[in-house]
């Protein structure tokens, strides 16, 4: 069944165009958003460079940098999702929603995983756990950046999560046909929200996980 255009658009092509636009003024505000906890980081990091960088030698590089190729890969998958259906193959579309869900819910896990992991070592947001007590982990800087990683992290796991049900809203309409090729639009502006969510990891990782800082005194 063609996508239905609502009543205050002419045609299906200005509906369209109304979703993608209402779709990049949310993603500007979302960018507006996690460039102000950039900021922050950027401040405590100028601040704190030695405990910045006792951060990011205690984190975990290796699931870090998994995960960033698997969002990579994802975001690679849906696109070629989206060429499938507008070249009227659902099928090859939905095959390939359903591939980007599973890489995003093993992103998820492995985050999670991660936590799990830190938690074990006694580290946790706010500067509280025993490995702050131990020789070289106790400076405010060390503090500073764990809460920061659980919080902007923690943001960013929100907002796969999101993504993830708006992809499998997405793959149920496509199976459906509900879209397709006569109206690809709706998974044109999912897959931008991915892509964006995708990006900040981008900046997330590198941070994070590859950033030394200052780790001598």
């Amino acid at each position: 069944m063609p996508e239905h255009v609502a009543e205050q658009f002419e045609d299906i092509g200005k509906q369209a165009h109304a979703a993608r636009l209402a779709m990049w003024i949310f993603v500007g505000s979302e960018a507006l958003f996690f460039s102000g906890l950039f900021a922050l980081y950027a401040a405590y990091r100028c601040e704190h460079p030695w405990g910045f960088g006792v951060g990011v030698e205690d984190n975990t590089v290796a699931w870090g940098s998994i995960n960033t190729l698997i969002l990579v890969v994802s975001s690679y998958v849906l696109t070629l999702a989206v060429r499938a259906l507008r070249h009227d193959k659902p099928r090859a579309s939905a095959l390939l929603i359903g591939v980007t869900m599973l890489l995003g819910m093993a992103f998820a896990f492995i985050k999670v995983g991660e936590w799990l992991h830190h938690f074990g070592d006694g580290l946790y947001p706010g500067g509280w756990g025993h490995f702050y007590e131990e020789p070289g982990h106790g400076d405010p800087g060390t503090k500073m950046f764990f809460t920061l990683y659980y919080c902007m992290t923690g943001l960013h796991e929100v907002h796969i999560v999101v993504g993830l049900l708006v992809l499998g809203f997405l793959l149920y309409k496509v199976l459906r046909r509900q879209i397709g090729s006569w109206a690809p639009h709706p998974l044109e502006v999912g897959a931008i929200y991915w892509h964006f969510v995708d990006m900040v990891w981008l900046f997330l990782w590198p941070l994070f996980y590859l950033m030394p800082g200052a780790v001598g005194r």
